[in-house]
């Protein structure tokens, strides 16, 4: 397909170049600001600044990782019945050449991040070259595929944590991977029921049944380290397991009856009530911890 890109506005490469680095999956990297909550440190301005940093140099990175992720991609993608339309690169919004320099800018912008918060940097680092790998190689690879989606979210917890200097609590690291495992097996079940095989290679080895059963499991794992931390850690959160039970069923059935769940985040954005819940969490967490922390 020859690159259409110069036949477009400029209109349209800035909103395409805005595309490449998919703000809205932004909303993942909320995770980072997890440890400013569930250490009570939200009070202190400096621990807020920290926090907000290192989730701003997340979302740079991320978004590094998609535009490497959409290049590597780019002939498959022209080739998909939906990203051939939505992924600028693939749509021909967006040159290769514009996509080569959005990505040199961001890399600069993580060098500098590096000077203000180096040890935030080397974590980001760390989640990087596992997303390069991924998409050179591991996204190929059943059920670690899976699982490399799942650490790049205990990465951003880990981060929040480092930029705070503020040790990881074994409950958050197990009850993060274990709700990731859950988000990257529906999402996997999702792009099975809606494309087939031909979606992905890796898809090949998955059946929705076995998927299903990877997500149960981790939702159930989830809920049970979630709820095994509230009693034994902070008792006064017990409020907010309903609201966890709550979440995991609205998100399953945004999935099998409203045809949600291949992107998590548009799930999230998309269904008040999955979102209203959230929220409310989010709340509760705050209230409990701040009521804790005078």
């Amino acid at each position: 397909m020859p690159d259409t890109a110069t036949a477009r506005t400029p209109a349209s490469r800035l909103v395409g170049l805005l595309t490449l680095m998919r703000p809205r999956q932004w909303v993942k990297n909320t995770f980072v600001l997890a440890p400013l909550v569930f250490a009570g440190a939200f009070r202190d301005p400096t621990a807020i600044r920290h926090a907000v940093v290192a989730a701003l140099l997340f979302c740079v990175a991320s978004s590094a990782t998609y535009i490497v992720n959409d290049i590597h991609d780019i002939e498959r993608d022209r080739r998909h019945p939906k990203k051939s339309r939505t992924r600028p690169l693939a749509a021909g919004v967006v040159t290769v050449r514009a996509a080569v320099a959005l990505l040199s800018a961001l890399y600069a912008l993580l060098v500098a991040g590096w000077f203000h918060a180096p040890h935030v940097v080397e974590v980001i680092a760390a989640y990087m070259v596992l997303n390069v790998a991924y998409t050179f190689a591991l996204k190929h690879q059943p059920v670690v595929d899976i699982f490399t989606i799942a650490i790049g979210f205990v990465l951003r917890v880990y981060a929040g944590a480092v930029a705070l200097d503020v040790p990881l609590s074994s409950w958050m690291f197990i009850t993060t991977l274990c709700l990731a495992l859950y988000l990257a097996a529906v999402k996997r079940r999702q792009e099975l029921a809606q494309s087939g095989s031909e979606g992905r290679q890796v898809l090949k080895h998955y059946s929705i049944a076995l998927v299903d059963r990877y997500a149960e499991m981790s939702a159930t794992g989830a809920l049970l380290f979630y709820s095994m931390f509230v009693m034994s850690a902070k008792p006064q959160l017990v409020i907010t397991v309903p609201l966890v039970l709550f979440g995991l069923f609205r998100y399953w059935f945004v999935v099998e009856s409203l045809d949600g769940g291949e992107s998590p985040t548009d799930a999230l954005l998309e269904d008040w009530q999955l979102l209203l819940t959230v929220l409310a969490w989010v709340g509760a967490c705050g209230w409990v911890m701040w009521q804790g922390h005078p």
